[in-house]
């Protein structure tokens, strides 16, 4: 006699938006795999979970793409169940029900064990720091807290992630650890603001503190910090930067905006001067050091004498990296009460002009890499080139490094040293340097 055979779930994990989410994805599959469970990441899977970011206007469009499209595809019966997390559905939850009704239910940004117990899983304490990594095998983002107290007017991840929360240092460093078993050779670290790190939990801020204990784990060789507020920033980061090789001379640090007026409005709590003086330390004390920022453009009440500071500032500090957004206007932020009154034409045409400036200064940059060599992390191998990175370039956002695959061979996952002999506004191209 023939007995039905149960057919066995494939959980396909889809993950929009940024690092923050794919950490949470990472562990979210940790936690499936733990649960005997068959969990893959944007491949074939009959029952779907989508991580949503819900940031800003584009964001959200492909959030709710993304939905509708898995929807489609279980009413079409090609999908079995499709379940909706992440920053969107903690956002609008009521209003997703209502307009997306065939989900077959919405979690937000804290509802891991809920959302587990949906799919047939247990949430386990006991794998805290165990992760799916989903990114090359040689780096991982090492998540350091969640939420944010700043009360930016712009910024809706407060209403999204909630209040700061730090996580200890003992508990990242184990999580540290075990990646490094795995072979991870690069930390990044993230947050929403690395700035405050420590406050809540050790009543200081403790970014330095945390870097020693992560400069220890064997296998790690470079640490990168990723999303560093300005205000209150803890210097005693510099000093270990620079004395110590495994913290890379990098830092990415989102400044928004330059005019007093703008940064006033923004509740940034700095002006002009005090950013400016920043930087200025930042470079005096690390020179070598490449900074990342990002700016919007079209804030409310934005004058042409605004932008015009601001394009000026952008000409004058030469910034490494910069990518430049236009303003988009959430409900529920400070700013949604202001009138957005910067067309999006202009907005577009001021994002626009301060990318272009940044190209070129990327490209001035760029040429005077010609000729030295750097010590690059090989991440993939594209067509007909190998990938890699130097220590001042962060993954899928900064320049990459390009080995002719027909000449070269180098090994992915590993450091080689590349000879640069060419370069672009936004990419280099190298050659290893054969040991002598």
């Amino acid at each position: 006699m023939r007995t039905k055979s149960l057919k066995k779930n494939k959980i396909n994990v889809v993950t929009l938006g940024c690092s923050k989410n794919v950490y949470d994805s990472e562990v979210l599959m940790g936690q499936l795999k733990a649960n005997n469970k068959e969990v893959v990441h944007e491949e074939e899977g009959n029952v779907v979970v989508i991580n949503t970011c819900g940031f800003i206007a584009n964001a959200k469009e492909e959030s709710v793409n993304t939905i509708l499209e898995y929807v489609q595809k279980k009413e079409a019966g090609n999908v079995d169940k499709v379940f909706v997390t992440g920053c969107l559905s903690e956002r609008y939850k009521p209003d997703l029900q209502k307009e997306i009704p065939n989900v077959d239910e919405y979690f937000g940004t804290s509802d891991l064990p809920n959302l587990l117990k949906a799919l047939g899983a247990d949430y386990k304490h006991e794998l805290i720091g165990e992760r799916l990594t989903t990114t090359p095998k040689n780096y991982a983002y090492l998540k350091i807290a969640e939420g944010c107290d700043r009360p930016c007017s712009f910024c809706a991840i407060p209403l999204m992630r909630g209040k700061h929360k730090s996580k200890p240092i003992e508990e990242l460093v184990a999580e540290a650890e075990k990646l490094a078993a795995k072979g991870v050779k690069e930390l990044i670290l993230i947050a929403q603001d690395l700035t405050y790190y420590g406050l809540d939990l050790y009543k200081k801020r403790n970014l330095a503190e945390l870097l020693e204990g992560l400069v220890k784990v064997e296998g790690i060789e470079w640490i990168r910090l990723h999303y560093a507020f300005p205000t209150g920033f803890p210097m005693d980061v510099l000093a270990l930067m620079k004395k110590e090789p495994k913290v890379c001379n990098y830092i990415d640090i989102p400044l928004q905006h330059i005019s007093d007026a703008i940064l006033k409005s923004m509740r940034r709590g700095t002006t002009y001067a005090k950013t400016t003086k920043l930087l200025e330390d930042f470079r005096a004390t690390v020179p070598e050091m490449t900074i990342r920022t990002t700016l919007i453009v079209g804030y409310p009440g934005e004058t042409e004498e605004d932008y015009q500071i601001l394009k000026n500032w952008v000409k004058e500090m030469r910034f490494e990296r910069l990518g430049c957004f236009t303003y988009s206007h959430e409900e529920n932020t400070h700013a949604y009460n202001l009138e957005d009154n910067v067309s999006e034409e202009v907005k577009q045409e001021r994002a626009n002009e301060i990318m272009e400036i940044q190209s070129q200064i990327s490209w001035e940059l760029n040429q005077e890499k010609i000729g030295k060599t750097y010590r690059c992390i090989i991440d993939r191998k594209e067509g007909n080139h190998f990938i890699g990175r130097t220590e001042f370039d962060s993954p899928d956002v900064d320049n990459e490094v390009l080995i002719d695959a027909a000449k070269h061979y180098v090994k992915i996952g590993d450091f080689t040293d590349i000879k640069i002999i060419e370069a672009s506004d936004f990419d280099l191209y190298g050659e290893p340097v054969s040991s002598p």
